[in-house]
């Protein structure tokens, strides 16, 4: 089996995404994959199943549909001897649509195991499927922006740079050549800019006065019942701001073993374990004690957003009551099925 590379081409809008795939196609002489050609429950998997068995000398643009997701496709072409080698992820960007995509309020459904193997569907917002194509890519390309203020323009480059600030951003020219993607090696990737942020590595290229970012550090857990009253009458109706994206890890009193993601974009906002105390784990190891999270958005308010994630946290007299007293705090978010090491 020959090696294959692949250029994968995503983006939320469908006919700007499939335009730029067919002509960086074009000019790099690269046969082109549709995305009408992967219009099934998984189109990462139906490109991982026959692309390495096509000859297609130089290699291939690979354009997916809206829905689907780029950690998926980032890990089918990163398996052991699957025949890909993915050479760059070129993000298509709607420019005076960014903010509706960043809003959106739907889910896409793929077909998943869970962990008992039993088959179901995994749904995920169209708004984090968005984010994230545009979080991993090495090359965003804005169309249509020319319509856009100089303001305007400016806010949207200084936000896509703030979210992928290892991207390398372009402005879409009618009569100059498509740029080819940057290389992306198989066992690594472009890190997120919430991800940098945590990092102490956050340096985005554009900046714009209203676009900014900030990271969100407390050790005590949070109580579940004011972070859900936090979230959706003070977040949510832009009481600090737009918080376009937020994420990172936090600990809810109710579950203080767990160390859970925090994962939100838009309207939509996600909790989930990722890593249960067990007693053996080194400090060090651990992802986080309490809250460690990056947030970026439109015309933020840092100082009183801090101070609002302050008073989710739990009190002097509610942290010396113990675990046994924050069990009984109230608690509005879904329940986890986690399991201990070992178990």
């Amino acid at each position: 089996m020959h090696e294959t590379d692949v250029i994968a081409v995503m983006g939320a809008c469908g006919p700007e995404r499939a335009m730029y795939a067919e002509r960086l196609s074009r000019a790099t002489g690269k046969p082109l994959l549709p995305a009408s050609r992967l219009g099934g429950d998984d189109p990462a998997a139906q490109a991982g199943a026959f692309l390495p068995w096509i000859d297609l000398g130089p290699g291939v643009i690979a354009e997916f549909p809206s829905d689907t997701s780029i950690l998926d496709v980032i890990g089918t072409f990163s398996e052991h001897d699957s025949g890909l080698r993915l050479t760059g992820v070129v993000c298509v960007v709607d420019a005076p649509h960014l903010l509706d995509d960043l809003r959106r309020e739907t889910y896409a459904g793929a077909p998943d195991v869970d962990e008992t193997g039993t088959p179901g569907v995994r749904y995920t917002a169209h708004a984090l499927l968005a984010v994230q194509q545009l979080e991993y890519a090495s090359t965003i390309i804005l169309v249509n922006w020319s319509g856009l203020s100089t303001p305007d323009l400016s806010i949207t480059m200084a936000l896509v740079s703030h979210l992928a600030p290892a991207a390398r951003l372009r402005l879409h020219q009618e009569t100059a050549d498509p740029l080819p993607a940057f290389t992306v090696g198989r066992h690594h990737q472009p890190a997120p800019g919430w991800v940098r942020l945590l990092n102490d590595e956050f340096a985005p290229h554009m900046t714009d006065p209203r676009i900014s970012a900030f990271r969100y550090e407390n050790v005590r857990p949070l109580h579940p019942g004011r972070l859900a009253a936090l979230l959706d009458e003070r977040i949510e109706s832009g009481q600090f701001g737009f918080v376009i994206r937020s994420a990172g890890f936090c600990r809810f009193a109710t579950r203080s073993h767990t160390v859970a993601q925090w994962d939100h974009v838009g309207s939509m906002i996600a909790f989930s374990p990722v890593q249960v105390d067990d007693g053996m784990r080194e400090p060090e190891a651990l992802l986080a004690v309490g809250e460690d999270i990056a947030f970026l958005g439109l015309d933020l308010h840092h100082r009183a957003l801090r101070a609002a994630l302050d008073e989710t946290a739990l009190t002097d007299d509610e942290l010396a009551a113990g675990p046994v007293a924050w069990a009984e705090f109230e608690d509005p978010f879904p329940m986890w099925q986690v399991t201990r090491s070992g178990e």
